[in-house]
């Protein structure tokens, strides 16, 4: 049963008056209430279990002190799940101007390191490291998933078999160097998922949690400051904005430019 039968016919019952959300992930249903301030999200059996984990990561991260969106009801079937949550106000970061996303940029920068900053022994969730993500890899190349819009224009090029080969060569250079830098990573660390006041610029909070966990901090920021190419097209603006993330009062880590770029590169590779 697809997300047409009970994901449609459960949400369309309990949720009848709340608008639905056109950027949901793939598999679910989403829809707001009429006054913004929560979000409901239905999905089929198959899928109980990853809404069940960004379900148990909000919880955890509520607990941390680090701002996101708060469980307020879980409802199961036999046939699928609705997670209930509060909105996090604000406007996804991707949505702000070039100018505005300067302004908001050092406070992304000490938002991520926040994060990053928590104390890795009270963290349970251990599924994002770069063995697993690159598992999850080779899972997702065998079955023919990788979607090409994710990928770079040159890897487009390129089989997703190829892509794969070239990560496992460089597999154990990759390993040796994270240990040093494993955090609690958001996993998806995208402007999108990066809450912002319209009107402060300050961090409102991290939404979509489902791969929140302990990996090497470049994943999160290869994809942190790629996506922030797509609001600063040029080249000059995009290193300034690198330069002004690495600053000791922002994030204030220097990088390793080949794990971001392997990083970069893997990613695509982890959804399908």
């Amino acid at each position: 049963m697809g997300t047409s039968g009970w994901c449609s016919r459960m949400i369309d019952a309990a949720f009848a008056d709340w608008m639905a959300v056109t950027n949901g992930e793939s598999g679910a249903i989403v829809r707001r209430s009429p006054d913004g301030t929560r979000f409901a999200k239905a999905v089929e059996r198959a899928e109980i279990a990853n809404l069940a984990a960004e379900r148990d990561r909000a919880i955890w991260l509520d607990t941390q002190g680090i701002p996101g969106p708060r469980v307020l009801d879980w409802i199961e079937g036999d046939c699928g799940a609705v997670l209930v949550t509060s909105a996090v106000p604000g406007i996804g970061a991707d949505r702000l101007s070039a100018d505005d996303l300067t302004r908001a940029w050092p406070g992304i920068g000490r938002a991520v390191r926040r994060l990053h900053d928590l104390d890795l022994g009270a963290c349970p969730f251990r599924g994002y490291d770069l063995a697993a993500r690159m598992a999850l890899a080779r899972d997702v190349v065998a079955r023919g998933g990788v979607n090409p819009q994710f990928l770079s224009e040159a890897d487009r090029l390129l089989d997703p078999e190829a892509i794969l080969g070239d990560l496992e060569a460089a597999l154990p250079t990759m390993l040796t160097r994270e240990a040093d830098d494993l955090v609690v990573c958001h996993g998806d660390c995208c402007l999108p998922n990066i809450m912002v006041d319209p009107q402060t610029l300050t961090v409102t909070g991290f939404i979509d949690l489902g791969r929140l966990g302990i990996a090497d901090l470049h994943a999160d920021l290869a994809l942190l400051l790629a996506n922030a190419r797509e609001t600063w097209p040029e080249e000059s603006a995009a290193l300034l904005a690198d330069a002004v993330m690495m600053g000791a009062d922002h994030y204030g880590r220097a990088l390793d430019p080949e794990r971001l770029a392997f990083s970069l590169r893997l990613d695509p590779l982890t959804w399908g």
